[in-house]
């Protein structure tokens, strides 16, 4: 099929992508001439994600980019909406840009076609798309049907949630819609769930903010484990079993993070707020991961009365691993709150210190291994759990810091391991091993 995508971010790139590893013919769109350069000139991704460059070179005869959306819309079968939804003040989504594409492909799409809405917006916003189409198109043009497909995928893991998916979730209103996303999807080995376009909606944000309730539950759990004297993770690994609960979001940390769970928990709440039908949960949640974030600072302040001239080793700047996506992340929380307590600040991350300089490209010292960084550090923050960070014996921060006082947020190391280590080790949910 003749696939044209608006939006080169996550959603829409990694959708592109993996519908032209299924023998579609893909036109991706952006208005960003500087990021259609990139890719036509470099053929590589615009972002940090497993696999994705191997696909793309793969798929490059079916893979075009352009900032010409009328030739990208004129005769496509379907056209994705890919494009950002961001949180505005108030917590409510914005739609700008979704509605700015959609009068777009109103004016230029030449044949029928089905408009998808992928990008995550409130309930409703599919009603709203369809609606500008029919006040923007000429009159006598073929029609447009609009349809809503949310996306799934998880940062860091998205090819394979794309190509192996957990569910496909279609919301139609018409025989039409229906058929071509059918026939789209043909090839995917998921459940298929067909339903209309209020329900996918809903689908969604559902989705997004049981699984942002599940975190921030049980690092409240983990929070009190450690005034009691349990172990946050024989506890997580206990409630796991159950199959009504099961493992997964059930570690503890210091928040979750990115460009889904705290707008998607904001902007369902908003809207829950603005009906009177407030969902006093998610907004327990929005708390409770604000609150969070700012754990292992309080924790600083056991061993430190200030941190004026400490030397701090950040390890990972990333909201998780397997990305370069700095979204939330609490190294945007942590690392500004180290600064103006006039901590002398040194970072490493993987794949995220370039993406970070745009935020501090002076404050604070960027090392090109971790060990760089722990060396002379008084003080370690763990903020994200990459494996080259997990692999670093314990011994290591012993021989590299001038005091060995660790501070991790992802719960990195068993405390098996931290006792023989000679460091002082404070974690999340779990006893303080000096």
């Amino acid at each position: 099929m003749k696939i044209a995508i608006a939006g080169t971010g996550y959603v829409g790139f990694v959708t592109a992508v993996c519908l032209a590893e299924h023998g579609h013919q893909v036109t991706c769109v952006d208005v960003d001439k500087q990021k259609i350069d990139s890719l036509n000139r470099y053929g590589k991704a615009l972002i940090y994600e497993k696999d994705l460059d191997a696909l793309m070179e793969k798929n490059k005869e079916r893979l075009t980019y352009t900032t010409d959306y009328a030739s990208a819309y004129k005769d496509a079968e379907i056209i994705f909406i890919g494009v950002g939804t961001p949180e505005k003040r108030d917590g409510s989504a914005n739609l700008n840009y979704v509605y700015a594409v959609a009068m777009q492909i109103a004016e230029t799409a030449e044949r029928e076609c089905v408009v998808v809405v992928k990008s995550t917006v409130p309930i409703g916003t599919n009603e709203r798309v369809e609606k500008l189409i029919r006040e923007h198109r000429p009159e006598g043009a073929a029609p447009l049907h609009v349809a809503s497909n949310p996306e799934f995928l998880s940062q860091g893991t998205a090819v394979h949630d794309t190509l192996h998916a957990s569910r496909i979730v279609m919301g139609v209103e018409d025989e039409y819609s229906k058929a071509k996303l059918t026939e789209l999807y043909k090839d995917f080995a998921a459940p298929k769930i067909i339903t209309n376009r209020r329900s996918a909606e809903m689908i969604k944000y559902a989705s997004n903010d049981f699984l942002a309730l599940k975190i921030s539950y049980i690092n409240e759990i983990a929070n009190l484990c450690e005034e009691i004297g349990a172990d946050i993770e024989d506890v997580a690994k206990g409630m796991g079993y159950d199959k009504r609960i099961g493992s997964k979001f059930l570690r503890a940390g210091i928040g979750y993070g990115g460009s889904c769970f705290p707008k998607d928990t904001k902007a369902l709440h908003w809207l829950s707020d603005y009906h009177e039908q407030e969902l006093k949960t998610v907004k327990a949640a929005i708390e409770v991961n604000d609150h969070q974030k700012l754990k292992l600072i309080r924790k600083a302040h056991k061993y430190y009365e200030d941190l004026e001239g400490v030397t701090v080793a950040v390890l990972g700047l990333t909201f998780k691993p397997g990305t370069d996506d700095l979204r939330e992340a609490p190294s945007l929380t942590n690392i500004p709150m180290l600064l103006e307590e006039g901590a002398i600040v040194k970072v490493y991350d993987p794949v995220g210190m370039e993406r970070f300089k745009e935020h501090y490209p002076t404050q604070v010292k960027y090392c090109k291994s971790a060990e760089e960084a722990l060396d002379g550090a008084e003080l370690c923050l763990i903020l994200t759990d990459w494996p080259k960070i997990k692999e670093i014996p314990i011994a290591r921060y012993a021989e590299l810091m001038d005091k060995a006082i660790i501070l991790d947020g992802r719960n990195c190391y068993e405390l098996d391991e931290v006792r023989v280590g000679g460091v002082t080790y404070d974690s999340v949910g779990r006893i303080t091993v000096h």
